[in-house]
């Protein structure tokens, strides 16, 4: 079993930061790809920002500038830090994880339990 536990939602005035940990555990051999994504209420979930084993890292255009993703290999776990944040960050943000469980066992997708950012005006 694998586990993906996220903290460091909250409410957060416009202009502020906040950062988002993501932790897994369990059974993991490797991860390859780690991830943040969020879910707006009425809207689709989308891609907030990704970051593979190599440390190449993918940003929304919307985000580009203001959020840092990072991992910390040791500790299996992504951070997401996000500066001048806006009303429209507004959303729960999942963490997503590819994750291999053993040497030659399949790679899957796992997601966090959602943690939920607010940005007041």
């Amino acid at each position: 079993q694998v586990q993906l536990v996220e903290s460091g939602g909250g409410l957060v005035q416009a202009g502020g930061s906040l950062r988002l940990s993501c932790a897994a555990s369990g059974s993991i051999f490797s991860i390859s790809a780690m991830g943040w994504y969020r879910q707006a209420p009425g809207q689709q979930r989308e891609l907030v920002a990704s970051i593979i084993s190599g440390d190449s890292t993918v940003y929304a255009n919307s985000v580009k500038g203001r959020f840092t993703i990072s991992r910390d290999n040791a500790k299996n776990t992504v951070y997401l830090q996000m500066n001048s944040l806006k009303p429209e960050d507004t959303a729960v943000y999942y963490c997503n994880a590819d994750i291999k469980s053993s040497r030659f066992g399949v790679t899957g997708g796992y997601w966090g339990q959602g943690t939920q950012v607010t940005v007041s005006s």
